[in-house]
């Protein structure tokens, strides 16, 4: 069936709306015959490249469309529009500064000095362990006691509490050299770059050129400050947990996956999935688990438990980082007013003579939307005095209503106990604070919800110390806080971005649960109703009078991931957005790794039944990246302009001013089979449908491993940067 789209439809069940798509060209014969689309009509100028599934606007004849589509060739390169080129900034291992490119690089944020020149800000969020292993030797220089330390935690099942192991141990110091470079290769740099009389951009080498890592102030003592209430938790001397004797210094930033540039001109740095590093869990006032919570593992397939070794306290992680990348001595300052979580993004609302709204996600299952109000108001926007906005104010989180209307929370200690009921969950579980132990325990009933609310009155009584270290606890605790007071748990909220208008568009990447939780299953519905949807959703949220400090908002559905025949929109799993100066949405994907290309023969099972979405994700390929205009005539179409090379994600899409340049991060390619070899290459099956439901067989040649970005055979894949121009100079979307 194809539903066809109604403007901004909210998600409840069959009145939801798709999107439909513009066609895509053909790469080369194998790819089928180039579908028709007019880059002038469309509104954003240029032609969409083809991807493997047929969409709504192919203008193919009906009959046609399945021979077009039957045989594909995935291709290990980033694929973009005819007109178009893409040039290397830089990649993992590249000379920064004293230190290196680092790994997974993700948001991208430019700060123009001048005209043509300026810093590029790049996060490096995690390792993909076996990638980073096997290739490690080839691409830094020197080895790693990677095998020695496998072979010495076997008997522990890989894991140890390195932490508790004597100083002049061996083992310790094998584990602190392997970590010391795994942290070495995360949080983020900051490189000056220029553009030539060909609209290249190049580096420039500065001396300003500078990392901030996992272990920023352990040796050379450029500590991270911290802003808020939560620095009244570090300086504890006592406490409950665990206590890194540091006060309020930091040591170094790490998982920095997307982020977001202020409207004064500093960049904002998301630490997101800090707990594979450091514990996550928490006591009542505020103070860390001991390091042996989380220990160090090692596998042939995956490493993590960095901070272990080193002691690091897992409160001091998990926070909005603030850089100003043209500052040499800034080494980045945690605004605990943003709240600790596995953030994802934050987006600004700056207007003059008002508070500055600051808007962050949680990307995990289940988790919530904030927004920060501060108490003081902006007066010159432009003015990097701004960041002291961030230092008073309040935090507040969702609550999604499903008839499209919505309102904020504030997390602090007066406001009332109110569970989120596990009868709304996809998955029917919720975390909540264990009192007085300390750290979380899951509930699966309505009637366990009325009791944590009948045993604790506010907020407050989950948490200890004074006012404002009973504020800081809070904070740390974000998360399970906000799940305590209600508010809406949500399906992998990702990137958000504010538009010209006000509006702020939020990705929400999937609607299946896990043991972290799920989704409000009364609001994220698939076209149908389905739940759990899989594929995912883009939101538009729009505050009442579009005032930064409302308390309450309207919220849209703008579009819907899945496959066409089903009412979506041809993509899968959206992730980070940007929007251009035309009002542009651009949109890359984040489906997991070990779903790129895995073949699906046939949709039902051995016993007859259909497959579960999950289970049928190869269809969609590759990690994608696609345009959406959010005005005119074609305002919720999605037109495909990019595929990623094999096994990647492409993250932290960046316009530069004069939108010549598009600024795009290739994150672990080769990320599942690690390099390619001998142009290994596997042709699988795919149960494919047309737009109109109807089945057929797809053949697709499949790449086994990452060459990307050599393309030499039997090279090592590397994460990478690349700066994206049109070939005649013009202006990305003219």
């Amino acid at each position: 069936m194809t539903i066809k789209r109604r403007d901004f439809l909210l998600f409840l069940g069959a009145s939801a709306g798709t999107i439909t798509l513009a066609s895509c060209l053909a790469g080369n014969d194998l790819r089928g015959s180039a579908p028709k689309v007019n880059a002038k009509e469309s509104g954003i100028g240029f032609k969409p490249v083809k991807g493997v599934m047929p969409l709504e606007t192919d203008s193919l004849i009906s009959a046609k469309v399945a021979e077009d589509y039957r045989r594909y060739e995935v291709v290990d390169d980033l694929i973009i529009p005819e007109g178009f080129t893409y040039d290397i900034i830089g990649n993992w291992g590249d000379k920064i500064g004293n230190s290196r490119f680092g790994y997974n690089n993700d948001y991208l944020s430019l700060i123009e000095t001048g005209q043509d020149e300026g810093f590029l800000c790049v996060n490096f969020e995690y390792i993909s362990g076996k990638t980073w292993m096997e290739t490690y030797q080839i691409v830094i220089g020197k080895s790693l006691p990677f095998d020695e330390v496998k072979a010495a935690v076997a008997e522990t099942e890989g894991k140890i509490n390195a932490f508790a192991l004597p100083d002049k141990e061996v083992l310790k110091d094998k584990i602190k050299e392997i970590c010391r470079e795994a942290l070495i290769d995360l949080g983020l740099g900051a490189i000056s770059i220029r553009k030539d009389i060909e609209g290249k951009w190049t580096r420039t080498n500065s001396p300003a050129d500078r990392r901030i890592t996992g272990i920023s102030g352990l040796e050379d003592k450029r500590y991270l400050k911290v802003t808020g209430p939560a620095e009244s938790v570090f300086r504890k001397q006592k406490g409950k947990g665990y206590i890194d004797k540091l006060s309020d210094r930091i040591i170094g930033t790490f998982a920095n996956c997307a982020g977001g540039t202020s409207p004064w001109g500093t960049v904002f740095s998301a630490e997101e999935n800090f707990q594979d590093q450091v514990p996550e869990l928490v006591y009542p006032d505020g103070t860390a688990f001991q390091p042996e919570t989380r220990p160090f593992a090692i596998a042939d397939e995956s490493i993590e438990g960095f901070g272990n070794v080193f002691g690091l306290a897992g409160n001091k992680y998990g926070w909005m980082v603030e850089i100003d990348p043209t500052n040499p001595n800034d080494y980045g300052t945690k605004h605990s007013w943003l709240g600790r979580f596995r953030h994802e993004a934050v987006a600004f609302k700056a207007v003059e003579g008002k508070p500055i709204a600051v808007y962050s996600s949680c990307d995990r299952r289940g988790g919530h939307i904030y927004k920060f109000i501060s108490k003081d108001i902006v007066k010159d926007i432009k003015n990097k005095a701004n960041s002291r906005l961030m230092s008073e104010g309040m935090l507040y989180a969702a609550v999604f209503e499903p008839n499209g209307t919505g309102k904020w929370i504030p997390l602090e200690a007066k406001t009332p106990i109110n569970p989120v009921l596990p009868s709304t969950v996809e998955g029917n579980t919720v975390t909540l604070p264990k009192r007085p132990e300390g750290g979380i325990f899951t509930i699966e009933t309505d009637a366990e919800a009325a009791e944590f609310k009948q045993k604790f009155a506010t907020l407050g009584d989950l948490y200890e110390g004074s006012a404002i270290e009973k504020q800081g606890a809070i904070l740390i605790d974000a998360h399970y806080g906000a799940n305590a007071i209600g508010a809406t748990t949500t399906a992998r909220p990702e990137d958000l971005a504010t538009s010209t208008d006000g509006s702020l568009y939020i990705a929400f990447t999937s609607g299946s649960p896990s043991s972290d939780g799920g989704p409000d299953k009364r609001i994220f519905q698939g076209p149908k109703g389905e739940s759990p949807w899989e594929y995912g959703w883009i939101i538009r949220l729009n505050e009442d009078e579009n005032e930064p400090a409302s308390l309450t908002f309207q919220w849209e559905s703008f579009a819907m991931g899945g496959e066409p025949s089903q009412g979506g929109a041809g993509f899968a799993n959206p992730d980070n957005l940007e929007i251009d100066p035309n009002s542009n949405l651009w949109m890359v994907t984040d489906m997991s790794t070990n779903k790129h290309n895995q073949p699906v023969p046939s949709r039902i099972d051995t016993e007859g039944k259909p497959l579960k979405q999950t289970d049928i994700q190869g269809i969609f390929g590759n990690n994608s990246m696609w345009v959406i205009p959010t005005t005119g005539a074609n305002a919720g179409k999605a037109y495909q302009f990019g595929i990623g090379p094999i096994e990647c994600e492409l993250t932290g899409p960046f316009f530069s001013t004069d939108n010549q340049t598009l600024f795009l991060s290739v994150q672990h390619p080769g990320e599942q089979n690690g390099m390619r070899k001998d142009k290994a290459l596997q042709t699988r099956k795919f149960a494919m449908k047309t737009t109109d439901g109807k089945d057929f067989i797809q053949e697709r040649q499949v790449p086994i491993g990452s060459n990307w970005p050599s393309k030499v055979a039997n090279n090592p894949p590397l994460p990478a940067v690349v700066a994206i121009r049109r070939l005649d100079g013009k202006s990305i979307t003219t």
